[in-house]
């Protein structure tokens, strides 16, 4: 007689516990994973201090950064302080931020070996790089937001809530100087975000390996590199970080907000675009195996590849959507932007040296360029500009003029310095509410438009 068959017995049905885990539960299991590392805490640490005390100490100070944009006028405003450490931290301090941060979120698993463990618990690879990246993005706007309290508190405290000298001259009311400040701030987290997206693309790719963590810094310094060459301007725009850059055009009257916006629309298609490919690589990677640790050419090659390819989509879709030729520094600009600054200084001078009040209508400014003793051609950045600057005094027939020496950078920031008469634009100091400080017009900043506009 045959024996019965073996029936197998039915699976267990599915409880609540077979589900995977709310990524809520996951994102703040992971949030506590990074603020309990001592790093993450030692850099919140920095970020609550440093700036302050680094504003604050250099306001004291009589050699001032005057080689960094804004750095010439911390003596007379704190709000010249936050934008000082912005110049700063989009160079060097945000990318070692995000480097520190998402640059490690995953590799630090690999490290450990907990990949197994976190997927049992959780049972949903997509919940999990959601909730990493939700964690390292939260972390990254936190110590974003330390660093603008931190050197605000010091400048505000150190000099006071005085009126805040613009990019082209003018001057900008405390509450206007405040707002364009915490909106710099703001306008700069598109390409810290953008660099957190690298990062977190590196830390997967590159997996225990700790090349993950300077994948941030090098993307950084490489822009950087590339900002000083005579580039195409859409090609420069094309590039995550340029935001970093293009947030000076909020301090001028009337603000030129174009080259930012497209810099900011720029950085959050590459904050988009570096997150999916992470996540596309994530998800797909095979856990099964201790091996298994991210790198590999065929990864690299999905990484790469594709960022190489949305890099030549950006510039194209710069140049078409905002056509402009070279290096975008031309001659009409250059002395545009002159002009506009020597008027808007003149009459800061004019105050405080309790002349007779003047107009910028009234001066008529104008201002001659040219580019090695008119040997070479008016056009792109270089050191060896000069300018011959003409103005009317209301009453008198003769014209004013005074002469500069322009050293004009790749980005379209201008730095001028008064080569006579001294009178005008020598070296002597003026007596402000402040304290003393050197003439106005001695040296200043300004700013070219690298993009073409109607006036333009």
């Amino acid at each position: 007689m045959a024996a019965p068959s073996a029936v197998p017995p039915a699976a267990p049905p599915a409880g609540p516990d077979a589900r995977p885990v709310p990524v809520g539960r996951v994102y703040r299991f992971e949030l506590v994973k990074l603020v309990s590392q001592w790093r993450i805490r030692l850099l919140v640490l920095a970020c609550w201090t440093a700036p302050g005390l680094f504003v604050a100490a250099v306001a004291q100070q009589g050699t001032l950064p005057s080689d960094t944009l804004f750095g010439r006028w911390m003596h007379a405003t704190g709000w010249a302080g936050p934008l000082v450490v912005l110049g700063f931290a989009g160079s060097w301090a945000l990318p070692l931020l995000t480097s520190v941060v998402a640059g490690d979120v995953f590799a630090a698993e690999d490290r450990l070996g907990t990949w197994r463990h976190l997927l049992v618990t959780v049972r949903s690879p997509g919940r999990i790089f959601a909730a990493k990246a939700s964690a390292s993005a939260t972390v990254i706007v936190l110590l974003v937001a330390a660093l603008v309290v931190s050197s605000t508190v010091g400048g505000l405290a150190a000099v006071g809530n005085e009126p805040l000298v613009g990019v082209d001259g003018h001057l900008l009311s405390p509450s206007d100087a405040a707002g364009s400040v915490l909106l710099a701030w703001g306008c700069a987290l598109a390409p810290t975000l953008a660099l957190a997206a690298i990062g977190l693309l590196g830390s997967v790719l590159l997996g225990r390996s700790p090349m993950g963590l300077l994948v941030p810094a090098l993307t950084a310094v490489a822009m950087q590199l590339a900002q000083m060459l005579p580039l195409p301007v859409a090609l420069r725009l094309a590039l995550p970080g340029y935001a970093f850059v293009a947030w000076n055009g909020l301090f001028a009257d009337p603000a030129r907000p174009d080259e930012l916006l497209v810099a900011i629309a720029v950085s959050l298609v590459w904050a988009v675009v570096a997150t999916a490919l992470a996540h596309r690589l994530f998800v797909r990677r095979d856990f099964t195996t201790g091996s298994e640790d991210g790198a590999g050419r065929r990864t690299l090659a999905a990484a790469v590849l594709p960022l190489a390819g949305l890099l030549v989509l950006a510039f194209g879709a710069v140049a078409v959507a905002r056509p402009s030729t070279g290096s975008g520094i031309s001659q009409a600009k250059v002395q545009q932007s002159v002009a506009t600054v020597f008027a808007h200084l003149y009459r800061l001078q004019t105050a405080e040296l309790h002349r007779p009040a003047v107009t910028e209508d009234g001066l008529r400014v104008t201002a001659a360029c040219e580019r090695g003793d008119g040997q070479v051609d008016p056009q792109g950045p270089g050191n060896d500009w000069r300018c011959v600057v003409t103005w009317h005094l209301p009453g008198t027939d003769a014209p004013g003029t005074a002469v500069y020496q322009l050293d004009v950078a790749s980005d379209g920031r201008l730095t001028a310095d008064g080569d006579g008469p001294k009178e005008v634009n020598g070296y002597f100091l003026v007596h402000t509410p402040a304290g003393d400080a050197p003439n106005p017009l001695w040296q200043f900043d300004g700013r070219v438009g690298l993009l073409s506009s109607g006036t333009d």
